[in-house]
Parts: structure tokens; C-alpha cells; sequence
């Protein structure tokens, strides 16, 4: 399921697109000005944004322009502001799409679906999902989701957690990812990460293992006895 991130103030806009989001599917999640909708991008993962530009505290070209310093999440500006300059402004902080007000709310659903499409495609060949771990090879980073109580409402809210790995810890997880539901033994995994001229003691794969178990904090990989690792295929 998709989610998307809705930072308008306007509660009769809001309730439109919660509305039609919600009917085609999606999660929503939304925010009445920009420091909220900030705020909210930087405890979970979105999908999409939807931005209005004209927002109280921090408009839509500041909120593009923080969203874009950390991530390249599609984002679409829904706006009363027609000019070309702005339209021309908005596309130049990257934004995916810029709609002007009033729009039709079924051409806004589809070409939301369009740009999550093409948006799918790229991601798809950049990142790896896997329980609660994200891998992101572009960046050759890997976080985890950990639950974070809400401030106000005690809520248990979600944040991905960079977690610290080594090159070597990072080629290993991804070779084990890649390959989930194939059981590697160790001379395997010693030719694909070290190299097939790497003529070192064998056990250090089990190190190496060992590491990541606890960095991150889940159990993921699987000792088979006698004849080396395995991650599991996502039921």
C-alpha cells in the first residue's frame, strides 16, 4: 500500500483528497501547515507528497526545498497560483507534477498513479524492503524502522533508524537479500564479498554475521548448520 503525505491547511481540500486517497487505496497521513507536514516526513516513509504552496509557517516552496535536501520522494504541488514563474519555481525545486486549483480530483488521482508508477520503477532498482530494513544501494545505507512514542498523544509512531555498517557488512547483507530463500555457504559468500582471490580464514564470514545480527537488532539471517546462511523469502 502506498502512503502518501498531505500537507494542506485548507480541512474542505484535506477532506477531498483524504477521500479520494483513501478510495483508490492509499494510506494517508496529513499535515495542516509545513513545520506539521515536516515533521511527520521525518518520522515514516512516504511514498508521495501532495503539497499546497500557499501553507502557514513554512509554504510549499520551503517544504519542497527540506524535502529535497534528504530524499527523492515524488512530489506534486496542488496550488491557487497560477503564473508561470511559480509553476516554473516549483518544477525547478523538483517537484514531480504542479496542479493548479480548483483541479479535478480524478485526473489528480490518476496522475498521482502515474507519477508512483515511473517514481516504482526507478526506486525498484535502488532500494531493497525486507521486514522492517530498508537498503538503500544508491546511498549504500541501511536503516531499520524503530517505534517512537508520540510526544503529544502517545501514539507509537515509526522512524527509520540509520544503522552503521562497514563495506563489507553492507556487500554481505545485500548478497544474502538479493539471493532470500537460497541457503550460501561460507566459500560462497567469501567469493561474492571478498573476492575469489581472497585466501583468508573462512570464518570471518561468521564474524561478519555476527555483527550484523546485533547492529541490526533482528535476527534476520539464519544459521544452517553444516552449510552456511540464509535470509528467508518474505512470507
Amino acid at each position: 500500500m502506498y502512503r502518501v503525505l498531505v500537507m494542506e491547511d485548507e480541512e474542505d481540500i484535506q477532506e477531498i483528497l483524504k477521500n479520494y486517497l483513501l478510495a483508490e487505496g492509499y494510506d494517508v497521513v496529513l499535515a495542516e501547515d509545513g513545520v506539521d507536514g515536516i515533521m511527520k516526513f521525518h518520522k515514516d516513509r512516504f511514498d508521495l507528497v501532495l503539497l499546497d504552496i500557499m501553507m502557514p509557517k513554512i509554504d510549499g516552496f520551503g517544504a519542497c526545498e527540506l524535502i529535497r535536501q534528504e530524499s527523492d520522494v515524488p512530489v506534486i504541488m496542488l496550488t491557487a497560483l497560477e503564473e508561470e514563474e511559480y509553476q516554473i519555481r516549483g518544477l525547478d525545486l523538483r517537484a514531480d507534477d504542479y496542479i493548479t486549483k480548483p483541479f479535478s480530483a480524478p485526473v489528480l488521482m490518476r496522475k498521482i498513479a502515474a507519477v508512483l508508477r515511473r517514481a516504482h520503477r526507478e526506486e525498484e532498482a535502488q532500494q531493497i524492503f525486507y521486514k522492517k530494513m530498508r537498503m538503500d544501494l544508491a546511498g549504500y545505507r541501511v536503516y531499520v524502522q524503530e517505534p517512537e512514542a508520540g510526544a503529544e498523544t502517545g501514539e507509537t509512531l515509526y522512524i527509520w533508524s540509520e544503522v552503521e555498517l562497514t563495506q563489507k557488512e553492507f556487500e554481505l547483507l545485500h548478497v544474502l537479500l538479493i539471493n532470500r530463500g537460497l541457503v550460501l555457504t561460507r566459500q560462497k559468500l567469501l567469493n561474492l564479498v571478498w573476492g575469489e582471490d581472497y585466501f583468508g580464514e573462512e570464518r570471518i564470514v561468521d564474524t561478519h554475521i555476527k555483527n550484523l545480527r546485533k547492529k541490526l537488532g533482528q535476527n534476520y539471517i539464519s544459521t544452517i548448520r553444516g552449510v552456511g546462511y540464509r535470509i528467508d523469502k518474505e512470507n
